[in-house]
């Protein structure tokens, strides 16, 4: 299953960014930043069949936990409004609830205007992208269990504080709030690292380091299981049923009859494959716990074999951070290439580097140059930018 995922922004002239993300082989087909919403157009070509899902600025949605009468009925929920008129700086009716999932005696409402919804319905529109999906774009972020999660898009800081609530906005004014805000708790709070920036400055947290993925990537794959959208009622958009489906509707109901005659034929096969499968995952298990007796239970035989021979490649090694990445400047300096984020596992005495280059020969080149200098590298998916690539790199030292 393949996905265009849109990032859309609060005006007409803020920067788009976008991906086609495969579910299926969780993979990256091509991803980039598009200067406005006029440049949507562009992407019409790339969504072809596949589903558009659009992340909304959360600087424009209010996400909040309304409380509820004990035992309310459904019909409470169209009070919700005038519930929240006292909060709202605006009149209600220019002001668009879509309802979300309910907690106990808590439902969860998204509010934002209807000129809003009208204009980022109208830029997928007019570019001819049919997206029946828009998400405010914390909800994409994954939830961090009683704790936060942040991530950076371009300057823009988004952080997750539960299941539905959270904040965005510019890094350079919302981390000093966030500093604010942490030095006042009672206990220290859990904060998932998706953006790859130094949080040091935060008090009274402690902090979680996430994989290294590229920013969209994460809200492609969180997005995809979201449960909210803010199409709904009068936002709600419903795809055209072509003429052309209708005329091959009698052919469509003769090609499953064929199907299934097929299958009834193949049935006998497949339950000798089965057969054959389960003797060979009887022998795979023999095999492992021959070479590993004292592995216990799994689930997933790959995973768990590539757990255990990571244990034994595991080595110490003398190398420090400082010391590989002195040892890494030529490589970088003969390349042009440049990190965005630098992870160090000491235990590997590894640096995982988002990295950034003119073109593919630029990596490549720096691949062999760091390589030379007595590194093993590991490059990872490299992506086109509209000013170049980038690429995720595993450099490790032997020493």
């Amino acid at each position: 299953m393949e996905q265009l995922l849109v990032r859309l922004g609060a005006n007409h002239t803020d920067p788009i960014s976008w991906l086609v993300y495969s579910r299926t082989e969780d993979e990256i087909i091509a991803s980039g930043e598009l200067p406005n919403a006029e440049a949507l157009s562009s992407l019409t070509e790339r969504a072809g069949q596949r589903s558009v899902i659009a992340l909304a600025p959360s600087s424009e949605i209010l996400l909040k936990w309304v409380e509820l009468p004990p035992k309310a009925g459904r019909k409470i929920i169209s009070a919700i409004p005038f519930m929240l008129e006292d909060e709202l700086a605006t009149d209600i009716s220019q002001q668009f609830f879509a309802i979300g999932p309910k907690r106990g005696d808590e439902q969860a409402v998204a509010v934002v205007s209807h000129e809003k919804m009208e204009l980022w319905q109208s830029w997928l529109s007019e570019a001819g992208l049919f997206c029946d999906t828009i998400i405010p774009d914390v909800l994409a972020v994954p939830v961090t269990e009683n704790g936060w999660s942040v991530l950076t898009l371009g300057e823009q800081l988004l952080v997750r504080q539960d299941t539905f609530k959270g904040v965005q906005g510019e890094a350079t004014w919302l981390l000093p709030t966030l500093v604010h805000f942490t030095a006042q708790q009672e206990s220290p709070i859990t904060i998932t690292n998706y953006a790859g920036i130094d949080l040091s400055s935060l008090p009274n947290i402690e902090e979680a380091q996430a994989p290294l993925e590229l920013p969209m990537q994460v809200l492609a794959k969180e997005a995809m299981q979201s449960g909210f959208n803010l199409c709904q009622g009068d936002y709600k958009v419903k795809r055209k049923r072509s003429g052309v489906l209708n005329q091959w509707r009698v052919a469509a109901v003769l090609a499953v009859l064929a199907l299934c005659t097929s299958l009834i034929d193949k049935g006998f096969s497949l339950y000798q494959l089965k057969a054959q499968n389960r003797a060979l995952s009887s022998e795979i298990s023999t095999a492992v716990k021959a070479g590993f007796p004292n592995i216990g239970t799994y689930r997933n035989v790959r995973l768990k074999l590539q757990s255990e021979l990571a244990k034994l490649e595991q080595g110490g090694g003398s190398a420090s951070m400082l010391i590989m990445l002195d040892q890494l400047a030529p490589a970088f300096s003969a390349t042009d290439v440049k990190p965005q984020t630098l992870r160090f596992d000491a235990t590997r005495t590894e640096i995982r580097i988002q990295a950034q280059g003119k073109n593919f020969e630029a990596l490549e080149q720096f691949k062999r140059t760091a390589e030379n200098a007595g590194f093993v590298v590991e490059q990872g998916a490299i992506n086109n930018r509209d000013n170049g690539v980038v690429g995720t790199v595993s450099v490790r030292s032997t020493s």
